[in-house]
């Protein structure tokens, strides 16, 4: 059985901050690779984050660095996605994902093509 559930979706300013969570259930449950893209209007959807849900380290895409933070719950099995300093370009579908770690230039992969197993997504819009 295998859910992915997204939530914090909503609408923020420009500067505004945003936290996205992601229930995951799946079952069995191993260490996997778990990722947030996103995708905007007209644009192919892009990684944003991703963790090894068995360890610390974390990798993210070069227009996220610095504002975003994605982080990992074990006991809940919750995927988080802290955003700050939103700008407009930041709108999107956010879509939380896991799959089998996959390393890619060192870093946890930001392909989608890398990832099994799917949310249904939650809507942000950042206004000017």
């Amino acid at each position: 059985q295998v859910q992915l559930a997204e939530s914090g979706g909503g609408s923020v300013q420009a500067g505004g901050a945003l936290r996205l969570s992601c229930a995951v259930s799946i079952s069995p449950f191993k260490n996997l690779c778990m990722a947030w893209f996103r995708q905007g209007p007209g644009k192919e959807r892009e990684g944003v984050a991703s963790l090894y849900s068995g360890g610390s380290s974390t990798d993210y895409g070069d227009s996220v660095k610095g504002r975003f933070t994605i982080s990992w719950d074990s006991a809940n099995k919750t995927l988080y996605l802290q955003m700050n300093t939103l700008k407009p370009q930041d709108t999107g579908g956010y879509y939380c994902a896991a799959g089998t770690c996959q390393l890619r230039g060192g870093a946890w992969s930001l392909q989608t093509v890398d990832y099994a197993y799917w949310g249904q997504g939650t809507q942000v819009t950042v206004s000017s």
